[in-house]
């Protein structure tokens, strides 16, 4: 039966979800088109993020670094633990455990929200209709429409997918036994991640990377020191390796591959292929309807997330930007809030991004090599954590903590971060940045002692040379 309504968001993960919950929040007849199946075979609302990306990779890390931290460093706490081992099919089903409750939920708010969940495949008609494929094929029409199908993994043809063998991300989150040997394409933000949990369960790791620089999106200060730390880790990380070709068998994964060195070869037990994602268009929309992607395959958007067909919006992973589950959720807000007729905005300057490898990398803004690129002038503070009495006391002292201004106005351009939980460390520079501060602003904040956000402030005192902690390079 075919409905009218005010919004149909076509996709239930992090962008969509959030979208139709808040337009619903705002008086508009709302319903949300979602096909997800999951592992269990049924339909379910989170998407990419909650199902297979965000939150189960997370479960997986914080379950391997607590095996790893007590075999490891228990005993420099004066733990001594005896026969420390990983049951990793039941690390498996708290994962999962996790997932299902979280998807639940979703469903729970959309019923709290009278948001209608629209079952099936969606595809954008023309004039603002959505047909939606499920057990029948119905059309519905809406004033509004708002496209977040997200992304999925790319897929390439050195290494193609094969059984449990070779693998996406999403395949590498439900092995119940520990590969002997791991190879993983791709030394992103999903490859190093992945990558990580399975070396802390005891894999051999290399992971193939085809540029030069390792992680170039990050202040290279702050990129270099992560390296180190991993490669102490065990992660064998080799840059400038490109993957020519696979062979598969039962057992094994030979990888071929060039390096400056030439014709290189490589054999593993299973393979990790990481290498990005692509926006999900497949059978998005009926060629009549004349929506735009752009060179890249992303749905063409201007800055209010609005499309090239009226009353069509997209947001998230499909459009341009950072693919980030919170930067598709912010835009999903302000669309919501857009088509109620309220103001909305997006800064795109001051979005975070994490890898929760364990140090964690985050950054927002500009890193220094952007700054010098761009011919900025700019000032730098440093403060490892070395120096941090609460990195010291909690025996876990690497890293680092950079802070970028403007050497006028001292305003923050960016802040780049590798160590403990710096992912929950980075909301401030992110907080401070919205408000256009500057780094006097941070040094005359007040920070609870012992804390790791103390280095925050340090970093921020040393852009003016005024740091208490570590030797200042100059002094005001």
């Amino acid at each position: 039966m075919s409905n009218n309504y005010d919004v149909i968001v076509i996709g239930g993960g992090p962008a969509g979800y959030v979208a139709a919950i808040r337009a619903a929040q705002l008086g508009l007849k709302t319903a949300c088109v979602e096909k997800w199946v999951n592992k269990q075979g049924k339909l379910a609302l989170g998407g990419t993020c909650l199902n297979v990306g965000c939150i189960p990779s997370k479960a997986l890390l914080e379950s391997s670094e607590k095996f790893v931290d007590l075999l490891e460093h228990g005993e420099l706490h004066g733990v001594i633990a005896k026969s420390v081992k990983v049951d990793v099919p039941k690390m498996i089903k708290r994962k999962d455990e996790i997932v299902k409750q979280l998807t639940g939920g979703i469903e729970q708010l959309f019923k709290a929200n009278n948001v209608d969940w629209l079952q099936g495949h969606g595809k954008l008609l023309p004039d603002c209709k959505v047909e939606v494929s499920g057990d029948d094929t119905v059309i519905h029409t809406a004033k509004n429409v708002i496209i977040a199908t997200g992304s999925t993994p790319i897929e390439i043809p050195s290494a193609p997918l094969q059984g449990d063998i070779v693998v996406d991300s999403s395949g590498a989150l439900d092995w119940e036994s520990v590969p002997k040997k791991l190879g993983v394409i791709g030394a992103g933000v999903i490859g190093l991640e992945l990558g990580s949990v399975w070396r802390r369960l005891g894999s051999e790791v290399v992971v193939l990377e085809a540029q030069d620089t390792f992680l170039p999106m990050v202040d290279q200060q702050v990129a270099k020191d992560a390296q180190r730390t991993l490669k102490k880790q065990g992660l064998d990380i080799k840059l400038g390796a490109r993957l020519t070709a696979t062979k598969v068998t039962k057992k094994s994964v030979t990888l071929d591959y060039q390096d400056k060195d030439g014709d290189q070869q490589v054999t593993v037990d299973r393979l990790i292929v990481a290498v990005g994602r692509r926006p999900v268009t497949d059978n998005l929309f009926a060629p009549e309807t004349e929506l735009l992607l752009d060179e890249r395959g992303f749905v063409h958007v201007n800055n209010a997330c609005e499309t090239n067909v009226p009353g069509v919006y997209a947001i998230g992973d499909v459009v341009r930007g950072p693919m980030l589950a919170h930067k598709g959720s912010e835009e999903g807000v302000a669309v919501a809030e857009r088509i109620a007729g309220h103001h909305a905005h997006v800064n795109y300057d001051a979005i975070p991004s994490v890898v929760y490898t364990h140090p964690e990398i985050s950054w927002v803004g500009k890193s220094e090599e952007e700054l010098k690129a761009s011919g900025d002038n700019y000032k730098a503070g440093v403060f490892p954590f070395v120096a941090s009495g609460r990195a010291k006391a909690m025996e876990d002292t690497s890293g680092l903590i950079k802070v970028l201004a403007d050497a006028d106005t001292d305003r923050i351009l960016g802040v780049h971060m590798v160590g403990a939980a710096t992912s929950e460390l980075i909301g401030q520079a992110v907080m401070a940045m919205e408000f256009e501060g500057t780094t006097e602003d941070i040094a005359h904040t007040v920070f609870a002692h012992p804390t790791l956000s103390e280095a925050l402030h340090e970093a921020a005192l040393g852009a003016d040379g005024r740091a208490i902690h570590i030797a200042n390079k100059k002094r005001r």
